[in-house]
């Protein structure tokens, strides 16, 4: 389900897109992000955005900028990959966090390698998305600082700073 308020609005440097065909899993977030505290230290002025399907999310991405994505791993007809890959050829991609009940070492591996910042489990545990969900707000903003510029190195090698080539130093 969209919130066209959501999406029409400008989106600051700590703000975060739910992607999930699951209203439990937006409600969810929504809740433990204004009961931690959230949002990020340093983070501009943040919201919330939801998205149901990945052709909802691509056009809130095109619409706004986006710090994090949080992404259910089954989208219906796509998935996390999908997204993963459609970002790539953002300016500024969000980095993205992976959601699932199935959260195994399979698949916190399979997304690491991919280029995904980290995995949720579910059901949320408040302390783990409110870290997660800040460390990839302050890593999207510090990759982005004025006068520095980072590009992976290969596709799947997001993850790791050091596999960054720094241009612009």
């Amino acid at each position: 389900m969209e919130t066209s308020s959501s999406l029409t609005a400008v989106a600051g440097n700590g703000s975060v897109l739910s992607v999930s065909p699951i209203e439990e899993d937006h409600f969810a977030l929504e809740q433990l992000l204004g009961e931690t505290g959230w949002p990020a230290p340093a983070a501009a002025p943040s919201q919330l955005s939801r998205t149901a399907t990945l052709t909802a999310a691509l056009v809130a991405l095109r619409r706004a900028e986006y710090a994090v994505a949080i992404c259910e791993r089954d989208l219906g007809d796509a998935s996390w990959k999908d997204l993963l890959e459609c970002t790539r050829g953002l300016m500024n991609p969000p980095l993205l966090i992976v959601t699932s009940r199935l959260a195994d070492e399979y698949l916190w591996a399979e997304a690491l390698n991919l280029g995904a910042h980290d995995v949720l489990a579910k059901p949320f545990e408040p302390a783990e998305v409110t870290r997660v969900v800040s460390l990839a707000c302050l890593r999207w903003q510090r990759e982005r600082q004025p006068g520095i510029r980072f590009r992976p190195t290969t596709l799947s090698s997001r993850r790791h700073s050091a596999s960054y080539l720094v241009e612009g130093l």
